[in-house]
């Protein structure tokens, strides 16, 4: 079938992206899903931290491909073998789980390994490429393309909501909420009376932040260099919020810190506002050739934590619907980390507003 998506032509065109227009937003062709395969029609899809480090070169990924992982779209066919019916809402996910390796056996903790060698080879889980353009084949974003407005996609790279869940918030879901709330909820478990602090508020920090207010557990601190980041976190349920400077200058320290900026600096930041005995918890992207400068003394003489936490340490099948039936609740709102909805054709200029730091979560709405 023909399909509208935006696809990345070439890594690391100069800014601005709205006048080197790295994506190309143009028709393709889309074959129909193979066994175990499923084919979506996108409502939403958000622009994320790891679409960006594609385009700017900082994760190198074979191109031409068509960008897009974080996406939410109703069911309209299916390969056999699949167990979903047609017309349901489902979540992209953007690391799919074989359920056999050893990386799916560890609970969430290290990711499928099946699963990243796809991811890295731009196919979908069983090895396929099911997206052409003039006959030129054209490779898959972490298994998703979610940029379009169709995907074929594995089974096993969503997670079936409920048609009660709006698009833009099933989207969301997907990678934000499961990255920043997932650095909570599996890979720093806090207690009661724990203060939780935040350092970097883009969708993955402010979701943290939602998650950490919803818990209701202890303060929420929230840290970030833009003013306007800090007041949407107090939205958001932040008890107070700091700019690094302002954090290193009042000694404030807490019990669970999340990076979730994707840089060194903000690492050593947050590593430095972690109380004793607590958990630094990093779940930012940052370059490959970045490095951080860690005391060993502190972390054996304050019997300090440091955890690794790839996509909030998450089984999407199992979270997902915790994460969802707490929106449903009126606990979760995750409809705030919206910061604007744009079309497909707006996405370079897109792309400039999430580098500047502008965007919390950039929203893609379709309109079929």
């Amino acid at each position: 079938m023909k399909i509208r998506g935006a696809v990345l032509e070439e890594i690391g065109r100069s800014r601005p992206f709205a006048e080197s227009r790295p994506l190309t937003v143009s028709e393709l062709e889309l074959d129909p899903p193979g066994e175990g395969e499923i084919l979506v029609r996108i409502e939403a899809a958000g622009l994320c931290h790891s679409d960006l480090s594609v385009v700017d070169g900082n994760r190198v990924r074979p191109v031409p491909m068509l960008l897009g992982h974080e996406a939410a779209g109703i069911v309209e066919g299916v390969g056999p073998g699949v167990d979903l019916a047609l017309g349901t809402r489902v979540v992209m996910t953007f690391l799919p789980r074989c359920g056999e390796c050893s990386g799916c056996r560890s609970n969430g903790r290290t990711p499928c390994i099946p699963g990243s060698a796809a991811n890295n080879a731009g196919t979908l889980l069983g090895g396929d490429v099911r997206l052409r353009r003039d006959g030129v084949e054209i490779k898959h974003h972490l298994g998703v393309s979610g940029f379009a407005t169709h995907t074929v996609v594995d089974r096993r790279s969503v997670v079936p909501v409920g048609a009660d869940v709006p698009p833009a918030v099933a989207a969301v879901l997907g990678c934000a909420v499961l990255t920043g709330g997932g650095a909570l909820l599996n890979a720093a478990s806090p207690t009661e009376g724990d203060t939780i602090m935040v350092v970097g508020l883009g969708g993955v920090g402010m979701a943290a932040v939602l998650t950490a207010a919803s818990l209701g557990l202890g303060d929420v601190i929230g840290v970030d260099s833009m003013p306007e980041k800090l007041e949407t976190a107090r939205e958001l349920g932040a008890t107070s919020v700091y700019t690094p400077q302002e954090l290193a200058e009042s000694g404030v320290r807490a019990q669970i810190v999340v990076e979730a900026a994707g840089n060194a600096r903000a690492f050593e930041t947050a590593l430095a506002a972690t109380a004793p005995g607590g958990t630094t918890v990093t779940v930012g992207l940052p370059s490959p050739d970045a490095r951080a400068s860690i005391s060993p003394l502190t972390l054996v003489a304050e019997a300090r934590t440091i955890v690794g936490s790839y996509l909030g340490s998450a089984v999407p099948e199992r979270d997902i619907p915790t994460y969802e039936q707490m929106w449903r609740e009126g606990r979760f709102p995750v409809e705030k980390l919206v910061s604007s909805r744009i079309t497909l054709d707006g996405i370079n200029r897109a792309m400039d507003e999430l580098a500047d730091g502008k965007a919390i979560r950039q929203v893609i709405e379709f309109d079929h």
